[in-house]
């Protein structure tokens, strides 16, 4: 069990990586970005980036607009 920081409130996980945190939050949609400790990760990233004891995450939802 892994304790990170999901959109500034604290969250234990048994994720080991994005995509299966993302899937198991049921937000592994389409329009769902996501940064980790500052940084944007691209979706095609997801399956191989490793979640970490005290990651800070933040799920965001991508809107278009002008």
């Amino acid at each position: 069990m892994k304790n990170i920081i999901l959109n500034h409130q604290p969250h234990q996980t048994d994720a080991t990586t994005l995509a299966a945190l993302l899937a198991s939050l049921g937000q592994d949609k389409p329009g769902v970005a996501l940064a980790i400790n500052g940084q944007v990760v691209p979706r095609r990233h997801w399956p191989e980036t490793e979640l970490n004891e005290g990651d800070r995450l933040d799920l965001f939802s991508v809107i278009a607009g002008g």
